[in-house]
């Protein structure tokens, strides 16, 4: 798969996310047959502005977003997680209840 079009595929993923759920960068990568979690990351960096895509629910493994904390970006990502009711502990979300079903293989 040429890298737009795989691309345009974890776009297409990432748009099928519910409010309130999060996925991690590797569940997207798995489920679109891709070995690199961080191609993931790469594309959703890549968005253009106002695409409607929700890169806000991608997060890390380990229940974090992998922006730099109190960065512009990362607080933007929390506040945008906690207007869909995700809960930060220790700012950390807990994947067990807000990992989003159709990632827990």
């Amino acid at each position: 798969m040429e890298e737009y079009s795989l691309y345009e595929h974890f776009y297409e993923l990432v748009s099928q996310i519910p409010k309130g759920k999060v996925a991690t960068y590797g569940d997207i990568a798995k489920m679109a047959d891709c070995r690199s979690a961080r191609a993931v990351g790469f594309a959703l960096n890549q968005l253009p502005e106002g695409s409607g895509v929700p890169w806000q629910r991608v997060i890390n493994s380990q229940g974090e977003i992998s922006t730099r904390t109190n960065s512009e970006g990362h607080c933007l990502q929390q506040e945008l997680l906690e207007e869909e009711g995700v809960e930060f502990m220790n700012d950390k979300i807990d994947l067990n209840k807000y990992r989003w079903h159709e990632a827990s293989f």
